[in-house]
């Protein structure tokens, strides 16, 4: 991929970190408490995860990131050892809660990596604060197609209390774990997400959990695929430095997903990691920080304005009924919108 113009030299490792900056700590932020993982010194660089998981799943990269970086990794509301409440769990609301947590802690702007939901929740926090975002690397996210794996279409249709429930016990278990091995056996892209897969069925051991996990997961999904799209908006990435990570065997959201995402952000970076999953940076984390590092070092933080903010609105590429770009369409439009200005302000 290009690199960016103005490359710096990748940062030192200053500092070691303690075992005890790496625990989970809590905010409490509209009366919900939040967790989070907090380590390092440095730009701050956010790590948000997917549904069903936790701050957990960064913990091999948080030492090596938090050397040069202060990391903020929150468990999203619903997961981990954060509340679960009956309460607003879409994507737009997730990046309200990554917004008020930073806020809470004093960090104004941020670079922001996001897994899967947390994608989502990346780009969607870059549409919503834009001026709050440095940088966007995006790993195996969501919201760039409808293709999803069929399981979790399944769980969002009615019922899927009562499945996930049954996952639970434990003869259930056994069998799901036999089926697991045998798809890795079989060497088969579901076999390489398995493990994970499993650990996600783990997380959700009560009533409260699954119902968190569920209204999540339709928020974004439904029985004929993901809900949600960002390709309508990818446009406004131009200036935001943009790198995309992804498996080319991930089981969960395709990797076409990747290559439909590179040519509709203006700029990314494409990274594939041959052989990995859903997880790419369990898969091979050195290779990830490297990545992540080079990224950081070689990108100039995103120069937001509101005037360019604007420009890219006006001439931006809205989907039309047939799903394709009306670029000149839109042309005409803020032409027209121009006009109007200019003639209202004579």
């Amino acid at each position: 991929m290009d690199e960016a113009p103005h490359r710096r030299p990748l940062r030192a490792r200053l500092r070691s970190v303690a075992d005890g900056e790496l625990e989970v700590r809590y905010r409490v932020v509209h009366g919900y408490r939040r967790a989070y993982r907090l380590a390092g010194e440095g730009p701050p660089l956010v790590l948000i995860h997917g549904i069903g998981d936790s701050s957990a799943t960064w913990a091999e990269v948080i030492p090596d990131l938090a050397r040069g970086h202060t990391v903020i990794a929150p468990d999203l509301l619903g997961h981990g050892a954060s509340d679960k409440p009956r309460a607003d769990y879409s994507v737009a609301a997730y990046a309200n809660g990554v917004r008020d947590l930073l806020t809470a802690l004093g960090i104004e702007s941020a670079t922001l990596v996001g897994h899967s939901l947390g994608g989502g929740v990346a780009m969607q926090f870059a549409y919503q604060f834009p001026e709050r975002t440095e940088r966007l690397i995006l790993v195996s996210a969501g919201g760039v197609g409808r293709e999803v794996n069929l399981v979790l279409r399944a769980v969002s249709l009615p019922g899927a209390p009562l499945l996930l429930a049954l996952l639970q016990l434990p003869g259930m278990r056994i069998q799901v774990e036999l089926f697991a091995r045998l798809m890795r056996r079989l060497d088969t892209d579901l076999g390489q997400d398995a493990p994970e897969l499993l650990t996600m069925v783990d997380a959700l051991p009560d009533a409260v959990s699954r119902a968190a996990f569920i209204r999540t997961l339709r928020a974004v999904v439904d029985w004929r695929g993901q809900a949600v799209t960002m390709l309508d908006r990818c446009y406004l990435t131009e200036g935001m430095p943009t790198m995309l990570m992804w498996g080319d065997r991930d089981s969960v959201v395709p990797v076409r997903h990747a290559y439909r995402a590179h040519e509709a952000m203006p700029g990314s970076r494409l990274a594939v990691f041959e052989g990995a999953g859903h997880f790419p940076f369990h898969t091979d984390p050195a290779r990830f920080l490297t990545l992540v590092e080079d990224f950081v070092g070689s990108t100039l933080p995103a120069d937001w304005s509101r005037e360019h903010w604007r420009d890219l609105l006006l001439a931006g590429r809205p989907a039309t009924s047939a799903g394709r770009p009306d670029t000149a369409g839109n042309r005409a439009v803020a032409e027209n919108l121009k006009e109007a200005s200019e003639r209202s302000a004579t």
